[in-house]
């Protein structure tokens, strides 16, 4: 019984070594079909670096795009800095002169010789508007007025001060420099007391309508003609002289606005 017993435990012991064998050869043979099932799938990924190339590619030039905008961005903002608190603030925002000129007037005072204007000029840089106050003339014939040139609203405004009038009409750019031209050459006249001797033209005007609405002068133009009389002017279309019945109707203001006077003859309409 013993030994029945001793050879029946090494045939199971033998069963169940030969049932590991078994086992193990199955792990192994599985172990290995998923090493080549893996080793396909490694071999069947391996263009994936190259899209990987073309998308950090396409990142990168992305990435260079942005860079310059920003680069851009940042030179505009630099030089829009540089302009406004380096270039502007050595211009002063309201700028006043006081100027005379010599000119001559050879249509109504030729025996004369040299006369004399004098005014005062407001150049306000940042509003781009001018401002002018020509008192009363020494040689008469022309009346004070202060007079304002809104180059953002396109319009002058006269007040005549002997009739206490407003008359506006659009702006003469022509004849009137803008605010940093005509800043420049007062500066550079500046050291003299007068200007070059100049000569003078003349630009004759109609008053037409009156105007109700004052604000749509825009605030300068307001402030000077607010509760005062307000016409719109109209220029003549063909020169003539003016006759003298025309001139009694007719008020004269002397003023320079350029290297050249300017003499606005308003008349009222006949």
């Amino acid at each position: 019984m013993n030994a029945v017993t001793f050879h029946g435990n090494y045939w199971i012991d033998c069963l169940s070594l030969a049932t590991a064998g078994i086992l193990a050869l199955d792990f192994f043979s599985v172990m290995t079909a998923a090493q080549w099932t893996i080793g396909l799938e490694i071999k069947e990924e391996e263009p994936a670096p190259a899209v990987q190339g073309r998308r950090s590619s396409l990142s990168g030039v992305c990435y260079l795009t942005m860079g310059l905008l920003v680069l851009l961005l940042g030179l505009v903002f630099a030089s829009m800095y540089v302009y406004r608190y380096f270039f502007i603030t050595q211009l002063p925002r309201e700028s006043v002169f006081h100027c005379g000129v010599l000119y001559e007037d050879s249509l109504y005072s030729p025996f004369k010789g040299q006369l004399e204007l004098h005014e005062d000029v407001r150049i306000y840089m940042e509003e781009n508007y001018e401002q002018i106050n020509v008192p009363v003339p020494q040689f008469g014939g022309s009346d004070p007025a202060d007079i304002i040139h809104d180059f953002q609203r396109g319009l002058t405004a006269y007040h005549d001060i002997t009739l206490d009038k407003c008359y506006v009409i659009e702006l003469n750019t022509t004849i009137v420099m803008p605010p940093r031209n005509l800043w420049e050459l007062l500066v550079n006249v500046k050291k003299g007391t007068y200007l070059p001797q100049t000569y003078i033209i003349q630009e004759e005007m109609i008053a037409t309508e009156h105007v109700s609405d004052m604000e749509q002068l825009g605030s300068f133009i307001y402030r000077l003609c607010s509760g005062k009389e307000t016409y719109r002017l109209k220029r003549r279309g063909a020169r003539r002289r003016i006759s003298r019945r025309e001139a009694e109707n007719c008020h004269r203001i002397r003023h320079f606005e350029n290297t050249f006077v300017v003499e606005t003859v308003i008349c009222k309409k006949s």
